[in-house]
C-alpha cells in the first residue's frame, strides 16, 4: 500500500490555531467561550471561508474530540470532497507533554491511538491512503528523547499491535479488526523556553539520525519566551533559533519548515492584517505563520482572507544570519532587566488577571513562565491573559527592560530586529504615560526609541480601570477590559 508519509503537496504556509486572544466572538457561535462542538464548525470556517490551510487541534487542557475527522467530513462532505483533507488541507493535533503534564499525559496515547480509527474513517470517504492526521506537535520540546519517544511509541504500540496474536491463537489483531494506518507520524517538537530554542538545531540533528525524513516541521514559540524574557529577548531567541535550523538544513539536506506562533499583540508577534509584510520580513526563514483567534475574529473579514493570501503565496526568503554569541549575552542582560521590572508588576498584572475574560473552554497547557527557578518564586497567567492584563491598563509590555539596554545592544538591536521601532510604535499607542505603576526607567528611556502618540480612547480606559483594580471597584472593570481590547484589536 502506497502510505501517505511523503512529502504533502503543499506543506501549509498559515495555521489556524486555538488561542484565545480574540475580544470578540465569531458569529458561527452563542457561545462567549468557544466549546468542542464549536471548534468543529471554527476549522471548517477556516479552510473554506478564510483560506487557511491548515489548523491546530488542541488536545490538552479540554476533554479531548478524538472524532473531529469523522464530524468534519460528516457535515461538510461536499466541500471536503473538493477540498481533501491529509492531502490539500492539514489537520495537526497538539498533544500533551508527558514529561511535563502529568495529569494529561495518558491524553497522549489516547490521540495517538485514535489516528489509525480516523485514518479509516477518511479512507472510507476518500477511497484512498492518505491519511487525514500524520502529524502531531509536542509543546515544551527539551530533548531529543521527548520526540523519539512519541515517534517510537506509534510505530511499536499503535501500529505494532496489529502483528500480536491473540490467545495464543494464529488470528492477529489486524486480521480480527482490520490494518492499521498510517504506518509512522511526523513528530513537529515545540520549543518554548531559552534553552529549547538554542538547541532546537542539536535535538532536531540527533532525532534526524535513525529515521529517513524527507522534511522537518518545527516550531518555533514566540509568546511564552516574551513573558519569559522579554519582547527583544524572544524575537532575538526566533532569529538565533531560525538561522541555526537554517545551517542544520543545509548541512544534513533535510528542508526543515519553521513554523512561528505569531499573535495579534505586538508582545505576541504583531502578525495581524496589517503587519503580514513587516512580520514576514522579519523573520525571514519562517515558512508558516499561526493565525490565531484575533487575527480571525477581531478584524476586517476581507482583509483578513486577504492577509492569509498573501500569507499563503508569499516568496519564502531564507534565515539571515545573526551573531549568536552576543545575541545570547544581550538577551541575558536584557531579560534581567525585564524580569525586575515584571516581578514588581506581578500583584497588580495577577488582580487584572481575575478580570480577563475567558474564550474558550479549556484551561491552557502548563506554562514555563510559572517556575520559581525561572523568575525568583512569582508566579504568572499565560502569555495571553499576562499581555491582555498589562494593556489593561495601559502597560505595553514591550516597554519592559528597555533600560537594561547599553547603547552596543541598542545598535545590535536595531541592526537585527528590523521593526523593533514599529512594534514599539504600535505598543505604545496602548500606553498611559500617566500610569502610577510605569516604572520611572521606562519613562525615561522611552523617548530614545520612538515618538509616542497614545490612543486617547484607549489612555482614558486604562487609567479608569486601574483605578478601578487598586481601588476593588470591580463592577465594571471586565467591561472596560473588553473596550479596550476592542479599540487594540486584540485581549492578549
Amino acid at each position: 500500500m502506497n502510505e501517505q508519509y511523503g512529502k504533502p503537496l503543499k506543506i501549509p504556509r498559515t495555521m489556524s490555531t486555538q488561542h484565545p486572544d480574540n475580544v470578540h466572538t465569531p458569529f458561527f457561535t452563542e457561545n462567549i467561550e468557544l466549546t468542542g462542538e464549536d471548534e468543529v464548525k471554527e476549522a471548517y470556517y477556516v479552510y473554506s471561508h478564510l483560506g487557511c490551510t491548515e489548523q491546530m487541534w488542541d488536545c490538552e487542557g479540554k476533554e479531548v474530540d478524538n472524532y473531529v475527522v469523522k464530524k468534519l467530513l460528516s457535515r461538510y462532505g461536499d466541500y471536503f470532497k473538493e477540498h481533501h483533507l491529509g492531502r490539500d488541507l492539514f489537520l495537526t493535533l497538539r498533544v500533551p507533554n508527558p514529561e511535563i503534564e502529568r495529569t494529561e499525559a495518558k491524553i497522549l496515547l489516547e490521540t495517538l491511538g485514535s489516528i489509525p480509527r480516523s485514518y479509516d474513517v477518511a479512507h472510507h470517504f476518500y477511497n484512498d491512503t492518505y491519511a487525514p492526521i500524520f502529524e502531531i506537535i509536542l509543546p515544551m520540546t527539551t530533548s531529543f528523547a521527548s520526540i523519539d519517544n512519541i515517534y517510537q511509541y506509534y510505530c511499536d504500540f499503535v501500529i505494532g499491535q496489529q502483528y500480536k496474536r491473540l490467545g495464543g491463537r494464529d488470528l492477529t489483531i489486524a486480521e480480527w479488526i482490520g490494518p492499521f494506518h498510517p504506518d509512522k507520524i511526523r513528530v513537529i517538537p515545540l520549543f518554548e523556553d531559552k534553552d529549547g530554542m538554542l538547541a532546537a538545531d542539536t535535538i532536531l540533528r540527533r532525532y534526524f539520525q535513525d529515521k529517513d525524513l524527507d522534511y522537518q516541521r518545527v516550531f518555533l514559540a514566540r509568546s511564552d519566551p516574551a513573558v519569559n524574557y522579554g519582547q527583544i529577548g524572544a524575537v532575538l531567541l526566533n532569529k538565533i533559533a531560525l538561522w541555526r535550523l537554517h545551517l542544520l538544513s543545509e548541512d544534513t539536506g533535510i528542508p526543515v519548515y519553521p513554523i512561528i506562533g505569531a499573535g495579534s499583540a505586538p508582545f505576541r508577534g504583531n502578525l495581524r492584517p496589517d503587519t503580514v509584510r513587516r512580520v514576514t520580513d522579519e523573520y525571514a526563514g519562517a515558512y508558516t505563520f499561526t493565525i490565531q483567534s484575533a487575527f480571525k475574529y477581531d478584524t476586517n473579514l476581507e482583509e483578513a482572507v486577504s492577509a492569509i493570501r498573501y500569507l499563503e503565496e508569499r516568496e519564502i526568503t531564507p534565515a539571515r544570519e545573526i551573531d549568536d554569541t552576543y545575541a545570547i549575552s544581550l538577551i541575558e542582560r536584557y531579560a534581567a532587566g525585564y524580569q525586575k521590572q515584571i516581578r514588581s508588576l506581578a500583584p497588580l498584572i495577577n488582580r487584572v488577571a481575575a478580570y480577563i475574560p475567558s474564550r474558550r473552554k479549556r484551561k491552557l497547557h502548563v506554562g514555563l513562565f510559572g517556575y520559581s527557578r525561572n523568575m525568583g518564586g512569582v508566579s504568572l497567567p499565560r502569555a495571553i491573559t499576562v499581555t491582555a492584563a498589562l494593556y489593561s491598563i495601559g502597560i505595553p509590555p514591550e516597554v519592559l527592560g528597555l533600560s537594561a539596554l547599553t547603547e552596543n545592544d541598542r545598535e545590535f538591536v536595531l541592526e537585527n530586529y528590523r521593526y523593533v521601532t514599529e512594534d514599539l510604535s504600535d505598543a505604545c499607542r496602548y500606553l498611559n504615560p500617566d500610569s502610577s505603576f510605569l516604572p520611572d526607567e521606562i519613562k525615561k528611556i522611552l523617548p530614545d526609541w520612538i515618538e509616542i502618540d497614545p490612543h486617547s480612547e484607549h489612555r482614558v480606559l486604562s487609567g479608569q480601570i486601574e483605578k478601578a483594580v487598586t481601588a476593588c471597584q470591580i463592577d465594571s472593570v471586565q467591561d472596560m477590559i473588553i473596550r479596550a481590547g476592542a479599540i487594540r484589536k486584540f485581549l492578549g
